[in-house]
């Protein structure tokens, strides 16, 4: 975006667990505040639902809230992605906003199947679940009655709450991008999919994340006291901790956004030929550029080995999972990430301590594997939540052999959305030296030596449709944000 520069930007940020609004301040490049509400999922009729009407009035009255601590200059968008709104010809939604969880697209995916396009033309890997836009769109449309006569439009989630605040209708790049089917990444334009499903004239067009959408409008301008600022058109969340690192860093380099899932994006590393198989993918960068990615359910596996514990570990408890050879095997959540045919298993038996322990290092050897899987080469930057974990960052350095540096943001993504206002970012030279633990390096080494072979584990696979990712997924299990 050009022209005057902003100084105080409200992120809007929906993360698949929790709903936040964070104030940032574009000339220290902070958080000056962040509020949050935890992502509710209604039940049905007709699907699995988000609440979007009590965050809705959330994120208003957060909006109303931050105003009154800093005059708010800008609003942008940010959400995790497989998840659009239908809407109707006055506007409203056409149909519920479905849950990317509900298994109910699997129904109908060998239909699916025959129509979607190829990896080759989207990088979008068939995944299971509603984690393929596309496939939730053909499900709801076949399965629920006079819905297709209704849609008037579809807009990508990130979009749905910036056209709540400006009244204007648009697709981002980022999302359209983010395994959906819908999106040819290597023209930059739709792929064969809105035509075959009869949408082509109703997707919204799309937009880079940084074009202005429009102005707030005067009834929230009344409701918030908040000027009528600009709005932009909004990203996708891993996207959005992508960026700051793309205006700032000379490639090759590789980000990785972590949450309820956590996604490794590679810029500028070495040649790969993804294996859609093991959930690697076709990323689309704030800029347009395509960018490999891989991902895994990181923080919802962290959560379902960890419920709700608050063991502190240890150094001594470190010690007696390196020494002990106390591993926890892939894979927690079946069905996606980098070993979606096999499933988990511990070594040993381990106390609360040691299992906190080698949960981390578990976490940074999946990352190291999905770094691996798209060519990934120089230093890491760990956004969100696994930046506080010790364990994480020590193993992921020894695994991968290369500088790891967490980022200190509360949310991982605000300040990288903000910054769609102002990409004048000064070049950071980082070191490229690097002193993994050699004792980590050789647990690394024995875990991987520890799995199944690959080409046993994905023998005869072709795609992760039909293994359902959240069935090891008790109710409320998940207590992170990011985004497939």
């Amino acid at each position: 975006m050009t022209g005057q520069r902003k100084a105080h930007i409200a992120v809007i940020d929906i993360g698949k667990t929790n709903v936040k609004l964070a104030l940032v301040d574009l000339v220290s490049r902070t958080e000056l505040a962040v509020e949050t509400q935890a992502n509710r999922v209604l039940p049905g009729p007709p699907w699995p639902h988000f609440d979007v009407a009590t965050q809705w009035a959330f994120l208003r009255g957060a909006l109303a809230r931050a105003q009154a601590r800093h005059p708010i200059d800008g609003i942008v968008v940010t959400t995790h992605g497989a998840c659009a709104a239908l809407l109707d010809r006055s506007g409203a939604l056409a149909a519920p906003v479905l849950d990317y969880e509900h298994p109910g697209p699997e129904a109908t995916g060998a239909a699916y199947d025959a129509l979607r396009p190829p990896f080759e033309q989207t990088g979008s890997p068939a995944l299971p679940l509603g984690l393929n836009l596309g496939a939730q769109l053909f499900w709801q449309l076949q399965t629920e009655p006079g819905l297709a006569q209704r849609v008037h439009q579809v807009v990508t989630w990130p979009q749905y709450w910036a056209y709540l605040l400006t009244g204007q209708t648009a697709c981002d790049v980022c999302s359209l991008g983010c395994h959906t089917d819908l999106w040819d990444p290597h023209r930059g334009t739709w792929s064969d999919l809105p035509m075959r499903l009869g949408l082509a004239d109703k997707m919204a067009a799309a937009r880079k994340p940084a074009e202005v959408l429009g102005t707030l409008l005067p009834g929230l301008q009344a409701e918030t006291g908040i000027q009528a600022v600009p709005v932009l058109c909004g990203i996708h969340d891993s996207n959005a901790s992508l960026l700051p690192h793309l205006a700032a860093r000379d490639a090759p380099f590789s980000v990785v956004s972590t949450g309820t899932w956590v996604v490794a994006m590679a810029v500028g590393g070495g040649p790969v030929a993804l294996d859609p198989a093991r959930d690697t993918l076709i990323n689309v960068s704030a800029h347009g550029m395509t960018v490999p990615s891989a991902r895994f359910m990181g923080g919802r596996e962290h959560d379902l080995i960890r419920g709700d514990a608050a063991t502190v570990a240890t150094l001594a408890d470190a010690d007696d999972v390196v020494k002990g050879a106390i591993m926890l095997l892939p894979s927690v959540v079946p069905g996606c990430g980098p070993f979606p045919g096999q499933t988990h298993r511990w070594t040993a038996p381990a106390t609360p301590g040691q299992i906190e322990v080698a949960m981390g290092y578990y976490l940074a050897l999946m990352t190291a594997e999905c770094l691996s899987l798209i060519g990934a080469d120089g230093p890491t930057m760990i956004e969100g939540p696994f930046a506080a974990n010790p364990w994480f960052l020590a193993m992921l350095q020894a695994a991968t052999g290369r500088v790891v540096t967490p980022s200190t943001d509360r949310t991982g993504t605000a300040v990288g959305a903000a910054l769609l206002f102002d990409t004048t970012i000064p070049r950071l030279h980082q070191s490229a030296a690097c002193h993994p633990d050699s004792a980590l390096m050789r647990y690394a080494a024995a875990w991987r030596d520890s799995r199944p072979p690959d080409e046993r584990a994905h023998s005869g696979h072709q795609s992760n449709r039909g293994r359902n990712a959240a069935a090891a997924d008790p109710p409320e299990a998940h207590r992170r944000g990011r985004s497939p």
